[in-house]
């Protein structure tokens, strides 16, 4: 069995590259080809996927991960934002596009009441996973609509669990009022236990758990699957359990850096969940289907966002926010297919009802797909269309100040730059990997992040491609190098100061472009020099030098002198 497995897993792997590298070929977003390899392996095609059961606990590991990481990013700050227009959007979204669709898909088939309601249900809900995943690889989650997509989908991914409850408790009698109160004392319980953890003994373990990159990358994975895991044991969604676990960490300052860790294990598992996706979509009974199909999906791709954009424009938003933000409900959930399979497992909907949705989902997850990866592109076409979405007074995006000047590690001579940065009176950031001076910098207010300066994305999060001044304290020289290509490709124009211990060291790194390099015993060995030169050798000159340095010494690395951070 494992020999099956593994020869089924690797089958899969080797489909789903050759797919991948031919969507590369032809320009077109990877999602739809993972799609395709699931219907490709699956019971359509080549019937590859015995050991379902498997693949689709690989696919939960990767929709935990995605959603964790998205909740690594978010804060309080950050929820307060986009709270309002999250909830407001998510519930005004689903109360109208399930009361529409309802009345759309009676006038189209002869489908039983109840059957009616959970397709309309059905069209409510959009894809976590997708949108997450295609907003990840436009590096647009923290923008503006990227938030507030991200909160109406979590808004959704609420209100699905009830709707799933709903459906339970549909085939076994209906769903009484204490069913409800139970799943929101649950909630209570489960909230109110994660707060207690992650503000009285996380904060305990902080050094424990950042000191080491294998234990970070440990307590992450075992957090972020463990928290998803037990909301899911107490009755609601994965999404939501580790969405949770993620905004639980994100006050930490080691957030980043596991983020950053568990990135490619979450693409592995991302793209399994696609696959499996397409290998359970069932295309029985499409010709019967297909014409109500269409006009399904034209409402799903088109009446969605225009949903969207008519409670965002209310709400004071910008008529270009409102529209990238409402691509994100121009497609049908995965929620959605599991919600009328189970129905349909439980009689309440017959084989042809899921196939109607199975291809209303091939269909607004193909297009739409498109759609959000060139919306830069279409929105200009559509630009002089959407003004009556647009308030004459709107809420533009508030892009923050990025830094000017950014210093690479701390401890040896990070300080005095540190004060020279704050005397200038410049926006800054340190990176620094080490927790003790994490911890140091975060009580006494200094910007940083937490992580490694070999770290891409990191340094994309640090805003490398826009700062005016790098200095760099490290001693590597390796790491250096690194990072003065980095600039070299990136920003060419920014000074970079860094440190070396050699002349041969110092004359690489000019040869890489650097701005100045630090020789700390040559910078000695001057300063020294120069003193000679002026007051001899008179040990009484030697005696106050002495003095002065050894009191600047002890001044540097006292509580007092940290304390003017």
């Amino acid at each position: 069995m494992e020999h099956n497995l593994f020869l089924e897993l690797s089958s899969i792997v080797a489909i789903g590259t050759g797919v991948a590298l031919l969507m590369r070929l032809l320009r077109q977003p990877l999602i739809i080809g993972h799609i395709i390899t699931g219907l490709l392996v699956g019971p359509t095609v080549f019937n590859l996927v015995t050991e379902s059961e498997t693949l689709t606990v690989f696919s939960e590991m990767g929709i935990a991960l995605l959603l964790f990481l998205v909740g690594l990013g978010l804060n309080p700050r950050v929820i307060k934002e986009v709270g309002k227009v999250a909830i407001l959007t998510g519930v005004g979204q689903v109360a109208f596009t399930t009361g529409i669709g309802y009345l759309l898909v009676s006038s189209l088939t002869d489908l039983s009441i109840t059957a009616t309601l959970y397709v309309a249900i059905g069209l409510a809900f959009s894809s976590t996973i997708i949108i997450l995943k295609l907003l990840s690889d436009k590096k647009e989650q923290t923008r503006l609509h990227g938030k507030i997509a991200t909160g109406f989908l979590l808004v959704q991914d609420i209100l699905a669990t009830f709707a799933l409850l709903f459906v339970s408790a549909n085939s076994t009698g209906g769903l009484s009022g204490s069913d409800l109160l139970d799943l929101a004392l649950k909630g209570a319980v489960l909230v109110s236990g994660l707060y207690l953890f992650t503000s009285v003994i996380l904060p305990r373990l902080n050094k424990l758990i950042s000191g080491s990159q294998e234990m970070l990358f440990l307590f992450a994975i075992s957090w972020g699957l463990g928290v998803g895991a037990i909301f899911s044991e107490f009755g609601f969604s994965l999404e939501v359990g580790a969405l949770a676990a993620g905004i639980a960490l994100a006050q930490f300052p080691y957030a980043q850096e596991a983020a950053s860790r568990l990135k490619p294990l979450r693409d592995f598992f991302i793209v399994l969940f696609f696959v499996v996706l397409g290998s359970e979509l069932d295309l029985s009974n499409i010709a019967a289907v297909l014409p109500a199909a269409l006009v399904l999906s034209s409402f799903v791709l088109i009446g969605n966002p225009l949903i969207v954009m008519t409670i965002m424009g209310s709400l004071g938003y910008t008529k270009k926010t409102s529209f990238k933000t409402s691509l994100a409900v121009a497609q049908i959930s995965e929620f959605s297919l599991v919600l009328l399979l189970l129905a349909q497992k439980s009689g309440q909907i017959d084989s042809e009802t899921l196939s109607l949705m199975t291809v209303v989902g091939l269909v607004t997850i193909a297009v739409s797909s498109y759609v959000i990866l060139y919306d830069e592109k279409l929105y200009p076409k559509f630009e002089k269309y959407l003004s009556v979405f647009e308030r004459k007074k709107t809420k533009s995006e508030k892009r923050p100040r990025g830094n000017e000047m950014l210093l690479f590690g701390y401890k040896k001579g990070g300080l005095e730059f540190i004060k020279v940065f704050k005397k200038l009176g410049k926006q800054f950031s340190v990176v620094d990997y080490d927790p003790e001076v994490i911890e140091s910098l975060e009580k006494h207010g200094v910007h940083y992040l937490y992580g490694d300066m070999t770290d891409l994305e990191l340094l994309e999060e640090a805003g490398l491609a826009d700062v005016k001044l790098v200095v760099s304290v490290v001693t590597d020289f390796e790491t250096n190098k690194f990072l003065l290509r980095t600039l070299d490709q990136q920003n060419p124009n920014c000074v970079m100061i860094c440190h070396a211990d050699g002349i041969t060291e110092a004359a690489e790194l000019y040869e890489l472009g650097a701005g100045y390099v630090m020789l700390p015993h040559y910078i000695g060995s001057e300063k020294i020099g120069a003193f000679i030169k002026k007051s001899g050798f008179s040990k009484t000159e030697f005696r106050k030098f002495r003095n002065k340095h050894l009191a600047y010494l002890q001044t540097h690395f006292s509580e007092e002198e940290t304390n003017e951070l």
